[in-house]
């Protein structure tokens, strides 16, 4: 009997092959579909809720990165969001006086706005990463909640910069010659304003960062971040250079905070500095601890789940017992999904530690 014999190209295709006929691939297939398709069928604010959970989702990679994967708690994820979108204002926005306040731009096409806002996040990230190295645990989480202090600091008094307590206007993204602003563009008889046009912007940056953050995960850099995480000494003694990559994972989860502050700029249309404070950066250490840390789709997950929810119970407040208005008193929907958020870190850590993915993946373990 001869073997045949077996070559790469043939292990791929058989790969492919095999792959295409799983579950999964229909899966996937099926949620891109249905992602595209979406801004056909829904209302401005289903759409907007999507749009911030898309930017929150990226953000909240960026720190399952940092934390979920190397292990450094970082309690000033919200200064690198404020970082993206305050110098994507800068860079895009003009000169002019608004709200009392003269403003600097510098008038910059938007798209290149956008990318620079990301790297000055990153270099913002930079320029902390020395600390970063060599800071670890609660001491690491203190120093980068200074960073949220001196951070509000400089929104509330560089006026002429952040436009002080009332913020100020986001230009709208311009890109391949078409405006994401409130001009309306008909596709398939359906009107496309900017919250339709920023979708599919937004869902190819999250891809793109998924994609991105899982191939450096699975690949050697994500091993070294293992080992650093479970053990630093035995990873330094293993020749991983641990004060080199953890500042590298924390300009990179940088970027991926200036990247979603972007985003989130675009979709609310105007930068507020009491938005970017302590409670932002502790939304995202939930976000990851509820939908699984260390993973892509757990970070994914988990910013569905805290960025929604608040906006669902705003939305129902009229129907749902216990949950009021705001301003109408009794418990109002920020307060009610804060109680949620709590009881659903307790949970997870008590009796789910991988998070809301685990539930996924232990029912798609083989059984043998």
């Amino acid at each position: 009997m001869s073997e045949t014999l077996k070559t790469p190209e043939a292990d791929v295709a058989k790969s492919l092959k095999a792959y295409v006929k799983s579950p999964k691939a229909y899966v996937w297939i099926a949620g891109v579909v249905l992602l595209l398709a979406l801004p056909f069928y829904l209302d401005r604010f289903w759409l907007q809720a999507g749009l911030f959970a898309m930017a929150a989702a990226i953000g909240a990679i960026g720190i399952n990165l940092l934390t979920g994967a190397t292990g450094q708690l970082s309690m000033g994820h919200a200064f690198f969001l404020a970082v993206g979108a305050y110098s994507y204002c800068v860079l895009a926005g003009d000169s002019g006086v608004e709200n009392g306040h003269r403003l600097v731009g510098l008038g910059l096409p938007t798209w290149l706005a956008a990318v620079l806002a990301v790297l000055v996040a990153g270099a913002a990230g930079g320029l902390f990463s020395p600390i970063a190295g060599r800071l670890r645990g609660a001491y690491l989480g203190i120093a980068t909640l200074a960073l949220i202090f001196i951070g509000q600091h400089v929104l509330f008094n560089a006026h002429d910069l952040t436009g002080g307590f009332n913020g100020r206007a986001v230009p709208p993204l311009a890109l391949f010659g078409i405006d994401f602003d409130d001009s309306e563009t008909v596709i398939a008889a359906v009107p496309f304003q900017s919250a339709e046009k920023l979708w599919y912007v937004a869902l190819l940056a999250l891809i793109g960062c998924g994609l991105f953050a899982r191939g450096v995960l699975r690949g050697r850099p994500g091993r070294a971040m293992n080992a650093i995480r479970d053990h630093r000494i035995a990873a330094g003694v293993m020749g991983v250079p641990v004060a080199r990559y953890r500042a590298a994972v924390f300009v990179l989860s940088s970027m991926y905070a200036g990247l979603a502050g972007v985003l989130i700029a675009l979709v609310f249309q105007r930068t507020v500095p009491e938005y970017f404070g302590v409670i932002l950066s502790l939304e995202f250490l939930a976000m990851i601890v509820i939908g699984g840390l260390g993973t892509v789709a757990g970070a994914v997950v988990g910013a569905a789940f805290v960025s929604l929810l608040p906006q669902l119970l705003t939305h129902y407040s009229d129907t749902l017992p216990l949950v009021s208005a705001p301003g109408t008193g009794g418990i109002s929907p920020g307060e009610a999904s804060r109680y949620l958020y709590g009881a659903a870190i307790v949970a997870v850590v008590l009796f789910l530690p991988g998070g809301l993915t685990r539930l996924i993946t232990s029912r798609k373990t083989p059984q043998e």
